[in-house]
């Protein structure tokens, strides 16, 4: 496991946007897996801005995304489908049918989850797996106490994962309670992993992941056991290493 502490917010982007990139360049259809929300927002613009200048390209990566709300159709505004075509995949020259997210309105969840669970398999793994961490340590959706042996899976989302997602809905009655996430073997099986984390509000999370024994009450600890694990955070979050 690789740390590194940079000064702030954007630094951590820079870095993250560099490592992809650089994946992408040795590995033009690189398989990439990647993360929603605040965190890796900042990444993304970094790759656009790399793609813009012609220093990556993009035309034959395929992605995988690692969660998405179940019960929110594709084009709700807080679908993660929509934060990923708005924050990058609408602008870069990824080929759409390469870019493969779960189905938050499947109705047979679990032969959908099988699938998603074979199309990883059948396109070699995933290279590189970009991942946020949750305030209890979750990563994915997977929450505390989560089945360490899960692959692709419904989860019901935890009180605190939920009071968190709140601020970007209307109201906390109006964020769902489930969703479609990779499990933590499909996770642990990327060949690399990139952890990214900024803020006060993640340093707890931080330490117990990193320095906290390996248990499903903390699913990040899990990270500890995989062979090429980069966690990029700012010095807010690493204040308790």
């Amino acid at each position: 496991m690789r740390i590194i502490v940079v000064e702030n917010y954007d630094e951590m982007s820079k870095k993250a946007a560099l490592m992809i990139a650089s994946q992408v360049m040795l590995k033009p259809d690189s398989v990439l897996g990647l993360a929603t929300g605040d965190t890796p927002s900042g990444m993304y613009k970094e790759l656009i801005n790399l793609y813009g200048k012609k220093e990556v390209d993009f035309k034959e990566v395929r992605t995988f995304n690692l969660d998405e709300y179940y019960g929110l159709d594709r084009e709700n505004s807080q679908s993660y489908y929509k934060y990923m075509m708005t924050n990058l995949f609408d602008n870069i020259n990824i080929n759409t049918e390469n870019i493969n997210m779960p189905d938050g309105m499947a109705k047979d969840v679990n032969a959908f989850c099988d699938l998603y669970e074979n199309k990883i398999k059948t396109l070699g793994g995933i290279d590189m797996q970009v991942l946020g961490i949750g305030g209890n340590g979750h990563i994915g959706f997977n929450e505390p106490n989560v089945n360490f042996e899960a692959q692709t899976h419904l989860v019901e989302l935890d009180e605190q994962t939920i009071e968190a997602n709140s601020r970007f809905f209307e109201s906390i009655e109006d964020v769902p309670v489930k969703a479609i996430s990779m499990g933590i073997k499909t996770i642990m099986n990327s060949k690399k992993i990139i952890l990214l984390a900024n803020g006060l509000n993640k340093a707890d999370a931080i330490e117990r992941a990193v320095k906290g024994k390996i248990n499903p009450s903390i699913p990040a600890s899990i990270l500890q056991l995989h062979n090429d694990v980069t966690i990029i955070i700012d010095k807010d979050a690493a204040s308790k290493l």
